[in-house]
């Protein structure tokens, strides 16, 4: 795994070898990238990056210029990886929250320009998620 662009371009991340979660692949990384670039400057953004696991969709935004990326992951090992790897890559913009999302999106009150969410297949819910949103504008 690896940052597709902006100030941290081709840092690699490594995971360990026991890992819960399944990471973006670089391909569809920088589909999506290449997508949300042609609505968006990223320069400033507030984004939203829901069910981190290893941070990756975190990383990329936050290396392309976000102003602010908060990450939510419930699972400790993950959580514990992502806040590593900010320092580690001293991406001070991203905010680490561990906690189960549908508990942040009931209490959150910031406004975001992007909100990413890449839940468990299984994840029981998972529906609400969009309501939950609109309802907390």
């Amino acid at each position: 795994m690896r940052i597709i662009s902006g100030t941290h371009k081709g840092r690699p991340i490594y995971l360990p070898k026991v890992f819960k979660a399944r990471p973006t692949t670089d391909f569809a990384k920088e589909s999506l990238f290449n997508i949300i670039n042609n609505h968006f400057d990223f320069q400033g953004l507030k984004v939203l990056d829901l069910f981190s696991g290893t941070g990756s969709i975190s990383y990329e935004f936050a290396s392309r210029g976000a102003g602010e990326v908060d990450s939510v992951e419930k699972d400790f090992k993950n959580y514990d990886f992502i806040r590593k790897n900010v320092k580690t890559l001293g991406l001070n913009v991203i905010n680490v929250f561990r906690t189960d999302v549908f508990v942040f999106l009931k209490h959150g009150g910031k406004k975001y320009s992007i909100i990413f969410a890449d839940p468990p297949y299984e994840l029981k819910g998972i529906e609400g998620i969009p309501a939950l949103i609109r309802e907390k504008k």
